[in-house]
């Protein structure tokens, strides 16, 4: 067998991280016939709970990955912050993907936001920032407001400051680190969506349609199936979909969020996450494929499935202590997926509802 044949049923896909994505992860491989070995340095991690095959352990204790990578006959991750070190030492013994290379771009929000101009992918216009200096010297070129951003590690709202004046530019620097950081643009953007595309070893990429995504408090909060937006600016969502996946020579499923302009026909892309994402949960309940099987049968070499939706959804986070209305959330064409988690606390994720057949006002 070659590393590019499609591997059989029973073999065994290692999972970098142990959370939720990674607990759905290893249930869809499980319906394929799959195992899987989870590795996560976090004994109580949920993704534990579904698979017999684990190793607990930190991310740069190489004799444990050694083990853990001569366990598996392919490894992928579910969160985008594995240490590069971690993902180039797994790579060097068993296959790994997506790649290291999706890892290395999406964890530097500069090394992005350049690949995705590279790519002829529209973002928003941007600055690096080392210096206090730099900074008054981007807000004078870029104006106010704009976002002042950490480069790694940012996320669900955090590693950020708006500067809605020149005077807010010192304490928005000295309030994040490490450097450097970049500003962007603030964007007057008309709505918020995502496209979840897959890539197959044959270069082949198939995406999702794009869902439109209503964050609260920074968290994704509801993604809507069928988005309002025309189908031209869908096909653009699709284009730009297509040009990253095919830039990074990509093996699985991706998600990629964009920001719809004022006027409804233009976007730009805010950011992109190398795995499956919050907002394709909607996939679960009404596609004949989900993205969590997109993702196994992509990194085993299976071909990519119909992506083709039965219905109009609406997904819809639980967060934190929401959780605990779960009954009352019940009714008709309801499908409630919890995960497992045995804490819930503000801003933490701990499962969504799929509303089948939701009203959504779309056409």
């Amino acid at each position: 067998m070659t590393a590019t044949d499609p591997l059989p049923p029973g073999s065994t896909i290692g999972i970098l991280g142990g959370g939720q994505l990674g607990r759905m992860l290893a249930l869809a491989a499980a319906r394929l016939g799959m195992k899987t070995h989870v590795y996560c340095p976090d004994a109580l991690s949920p993704a534990f709970e579904v698979t017999p095959h684990k190793t607990v352990a930190a991310y740069d204790d190489e004799a444990a990955l050694a083990s853990f990578a001569d366990a598996v006959d392919v490894v992928t991750y579910e969160f985008e912050n594995v240490p590069a070190r971690t993902a180039e030492f797994i790579a060097a013994r068993v296959p790994l993907r997506p790649g290291a290379r999706a890892l290395a771009v999406s964890q530097d929000r500069l090394e992005e936001k350049g690949f995705l101009s590279d790519s002829g992918v529209p973002v928003a216009p941007y600055r690096p920032v080392y210096s206090l200096d730099d900074l008054e010297a981007a807000l004078a070129e870029l104006g106010t407001p704009a976002v002042l951003k950490t480069t790694r590690l940012g996320y669900d709202g955090k590693g950020q400051r708006i500067i809605r004046t020149i005077n807010e530019a010192a304490a928005a620097f000295e309030a994040l680190e490490p450097r450097p950081l970049v500003l962007e643009a603030f964007i007057g953007f008309d709505k918020e969506i995502s496209v979840i595309a897959a890539g197959s070893a044959k270069g082949e990429v198939v995406s999702f349609e794009p869902s439109e995504n209503v964050h609260r408090d920074h968290i994704l909060k509801t993604s809507t199936v069928p988005a309002s937006i025309s189908p031209a600016l869908a096909a653009k969502a699709a284009d730009a979909a297509r040009r990253i996946v095919g830039a990074l020579d990509y093996v699985g499923v991706m998600g990629i969020e964009f920001f719809v302009l004022a006027g409804g026909e233009d976007l730009l892309v805010n950011e992109i996450a190398p795995r499956v994402h919050n907002s394709g949960h909607w996939t679960e309940a009404v596609c004949v494929t989900d993205q969590f099987e997109q993702h196994i049968r992509a990194v085993v070499y299976w071909p990519l499935g119909d992506v083709t939706r039965t219905a109009d959804v609406v997904m819809e986070n639980l967060i934190g202590y929401e959780v605990d209305s779960i009954v009352d959330l019940l009714g008709s064409g309801v499908r409630p997926h919890l995960y497992g988690k045995t804490e819930a606390r503000p801003g933490r994720k701990m499962g969504h509802v799929n509303r089948v057949g939701a009203q959504t006002g779309r056409k």
